[in-house]
C-alpha cells in the first residue's frame, strides 16, 4: 500500500517540510530506511543517525533542530514513536484469518460449550465441561483443562496450556508457551520429604490482558490467582499463587512475584525485578530493573536496588559511595599530618 507524504501528516497530524508528493510504501529504522520508506527518532541516542538516514521521510520531535539529511521530507510531530505506530498499522500486512470451525484433528470433548463463530486449531485440546466465547481463536496444540470459561474475542496461540477452572474475560490474549493456572509452589518441608500442600484456587484473568510467551501464573492455594484489566505481562514472566496484579500494570521481562503479593493499579515492573511474598506494592509505583522489593511500599514511588528502597535514597546512598575513594585519600593525607605532628 501506498501513502503520500501530505496524506501521512494529515493522518497523524504533524507538521510537513517538504516534498508533499512523495510516496511511501513500507517502514523501518533510521539506519536501514529506504526512499521509498517512514522511520522516526523516538530517543535521543539515535540522533546522530538522523542525518545519515536514507529515509524517505521521518517523524522528528517538534522541538527537534539538529541536521537532516537534505532529501528527506521531515514531519514534525508531538510524539515520533505513536506517530510512527499509526502509520505502521497502516502498512502492517492483513491479519491472518481464523475462519470459524473445528479442525480434524482436534479434541473436543462432547460437553463443551463453544460459539459458532470461534476457531479451534490443529491438534488442540478442549477439556469436559469448557465454554468459550464468540470470536476466540485457539492456535494448533493448545490445551484447554476442564471446566476452564473464556470470554469473547479471545486470542489463544500455539501451544498453551490453561489448566482446569481458570476464567478469562473478553479480549485476552495468550501467547505460545505460556501455563495458566499450574499448581502452586507449596509444601510443608519435613525431615524426610516434603508434603505438598493442594491448590484449590483458580486463576483469573480480567478483560484486555495480554500475556507474552513463557509465563507461569499458578493457581491459588485457595481463593484467586488475579490479573486484573487491562494488564500487560511480557515474556518469562512468573505469577505465583494466590498473588494479585492491578489494573493496566506493566510488568516486563524476567519479574518474579511471589505468593499473595498484590500490586495496585498502573504499577510498572521493570527487568528481572522481583516481589517478594505477602506484601502490597501501591498504586502507580515504578520498580526499575533488578529492585528488590522486600516490604509494603507507598503509591508512585521509584524504587531501586535491592532491597529497593526510592530513587532519592538511592541517589544518597549512591553518591555516598563515590566519596568514599576520595574520603580515603583524605584521610590517609591527614594520617600523615598527624603522625608528622607526633614525631616533631
Amino acid at each position: 500500500m501506498n501513502k503520500r507524504a501530505a496524506e501521512i501528516a494529515a493522518m497523524v497530524g504533524g507538521r510537513l517540510v517538504g516534498n508533499g508528493e512523495l510516496v511511501i510504501d513500507g517502514v523501518a529504522g533510521l539506519a536501514e530506511a529506504t526512499a521509498s520508506q517512514i522511520s522516526f527518532l523516538g530517543n535521543k541516542k539515535y540522533i546522530p543517525q538522523v542525518p545519515l538516514s536514507k529515509a524517505g521521510i521521518v517523524f522528528l520531535p517538534e522541538q527537534y533542530s539538529g541536521e537532516v539529511n537534505p532529501d528527506t521530507v521531515c514531519i514534525y510531530v508531538k510524539d515520533p514513536s505513536a506517530a510512527f505506530s499509526m502509520v505502521v498499522d497502516f502498512f502492517a500486512p492483513a491479519p491472518i484469518p481464523f475462519p470459524a470451525g473445528v479442525h480434524p484433528t482436534a479434541i473436543v470433548a462432547d460437553d463443551v460449550t463453544v460459539a459458532p463463530s470461534v476457531f479451534i486449531g490443529p491438534n488442540v485440546v478442549i477439556e469436559p465441561g469448557v465454554k468459550i466465547g464468540e470470536n476466540c481463536v485457539i492456535c494448533a496444540g493448545s490445551y484447554i483443562g476442564h471446566k476452564a470459561v473464556l470470554g469473547d474475542d479471545c486470542l489463544i496461540h500455539p501451544n498453551v496450556v490453561i489448566r482446569d477452572r481458570s476464567i478469562l474475560g473478553n479480549k485476552v490474549a495468550i501467547h505460545s508457551g505460556t501455563t495458566v493456572g499450574s499448581d502452586g509452589f507449596g509444601y510443608i518441608p519435613g525431615a524426610t520429604g516434603h508434603t505438598k500442600i493442594p491448590q484449590v484456587g483458580i486463576v483469573q484473568i480480567d478483560d484486555d490482558v495480554e500475556i507474552g510467551a513463557n509465563v507461569t501464573i499458578d493457581r491459588a492455594r485457595f481463593g484467586r490467582t488475579w490479573i486484573k484489566e487491562g494488564a500487560k505481562l511480557d515474556n518469562l514472566v512468573h505469577v505465583a499463587h494466590n498473588a494479585i496484579i492491578g489494573r493496566y500494570c506493566f510488568i516486563v521481562a524476567q519479574v518474579g512475584i511471589a505468593g499473595s503479593t498484590e500490586l495496585g493499579d498502573r504499577v510498572v515492573a521493570a527487568g528481572q525485578a522481583g516481589f517478594s511474598g505477602h506484601i502490597y506494592v501501591g498504586e502507580g509505583t515504578t520498580v526499575m530493573g533488578q529492585a528488590g522489593v522486600s516490604k509494603d511500599t507507598g503509591a508512585g514511588e521509584v524504587l531501586f536496588g535491592t532491597p529497593a528502597i526510592p530513587r532519592k535514597e538511592f541517589a544518597k546512598q549512591a553518591l555516598s559511595i563515590k566519596k568514599i575513594s576520595r574520603l580515603e585519600a583524605e584521610i590517609k593525607t591527614l594520617k600523615s599530618v598527624v603522625s608528622e605532628l607526633l614525631e616533631k
